[in-house]
């Protein structure tokens, strides 16, 4: 087949989930692409260009080289798209459907899946419908099982988080294992002494941003390349008020496992929800603190009876904590005119 123009280019896309990488190297990156570039050479294909995501589910269309590829696609920069087989596209039928159907379709691409023997100038037959239903069934089976190996982990007491919280960094010798992290279990400290002293999350980030303290995304990204949709390199020492709260709250800190907080309702959306009280997991004396435990409930009430700032913008350091000896009702302090 010609291309249509010089200008466009022929996409070899290539993917790789955690789960597909357990199949041995039949799958890995380097195996796709010696196919494909093989395949492109070998069928007059010109212009090609790889574009490759590493490590990310097929029910998932939101990978940074698919839609690279696919904003190439809608410039009109792309004439054909070649995969080693069908599963690599994705394993979302209807996704997979639509761009069958009808994008590539809109866009003059031709698509063509090597082993599947699936190539679009030769038209769309049923049993690509019946191997995107096979392809779903897969991702559906392999998620379940995934699932169930985790929650074996988690009932076990076994962190199955993949990051360390901040303030904290994986035991070399156990990555399930936490260990204070000399750089950063300071500053975790330091909030939770600020806030036990009266201040609000919105005045200790602007303390912490005044020292330029690398926020915990900065800091990830720095030491260990880890980004994150939240991610600022442009002001990686702008802290927020939502941050220092979130650190304020987690149990971690006193040395506790917390599993489960979250749950997704599909597996084909990663979006996580907030579990009930009743099915979050927890397990006390895992790990070693970085706060007290009389630290840690000063803040919790603290956090749990504040009173906003008045408008004078000013926050007693007792507000929350001074009780009625009578009825025990929480006391605030109010200022008023005369």
């Amino acid at each position: 087949m010609e291309l249509r123009s010089n200008q466009t280019m022929t996409a070899l896309y290539c993917r790789l989930s955690q789960e597909d990488e357990l199949a041995g190297e039949s799958n890995s990156i380097h195996n796709q692409k010696q196919i494909l570039q093989e395949y492109a050479d070998r069928n007059g294909f010109q212009n090609s260009r790889f574009f490759v995501d590493d490590g990310y589910s097929g029910v998932t269309f939101d990978r940074p080289a698919y839609l690279e590829m696919m904003a190439e696609v809608e410039a009109g920069r792309v004439s054909t798209i070649i995969v080693k087989d069908h599963s690599r596209l994705g394993r979302n039928r209807l996704v997979v459907g639509i761009l069958l159907e009808e994008t590539f379709a809109q866009y003059h691409v031709r698509y063509i899946a090597i082993n599947d023997g699936v190539d679009t100038i030769n038209g769309i037959d049923d049993s690509i419908a019946v191997r995107d239903l096979f392809n779903e069934w897969h991702a559906r089976d392999t998620s379940k099982k995934v699932k169930a190996v985790i929650m074996a982990s988690a009932r076990r007491g076994e962190r199955i988080g993949t990051s360390a919280p901040y303030g904290y960094k994986k035991d070399k010798g156990n990555p399930k294992h936490l260990v204070p992290d000399e750089q950063t279990a300071p500053v975790v400290a330091r909030i939770f002494e600020l806030c036990a002293g009266g201040l609000g999350p919105d005045k200790i980030a602007r303390i912490l941003t005044q020292k330029q303290v690398l926020t915990p995304t900065a800091y990830a990204y720095r030491t260990r390349g880890v980004r994150h949709s939240a991610l600022n390199l442009d002001r990686p020492y702008a802290w927020s008020g939502s941050t220092v709260a979130g650190i304020l709250e987690h149990e971690e800190y006193i040395g506790n496992t917390i599993n489960c907080r979250t749950y997704t309702p599909s597996f084909k959306s990663k979006k996580s929800r907030l579990n009930p009280p009743d099915k979050i997991l927890r397990f006390e004396g895992t790990h070693e603190p970085l706060i007290d435990l009389d630290t840690w409930e000063i803040v919790q009430r603290v956090r749990q009876g504040k009173r906003r700032p008045t408008k004078l913008g000013q926050q007693d350091m007792l507000s929350g904590l001074v009780y009625c000896k009578g009825c025990g009702s929480r006391h605030y302090l109010c200022r008023c005119g005369s």
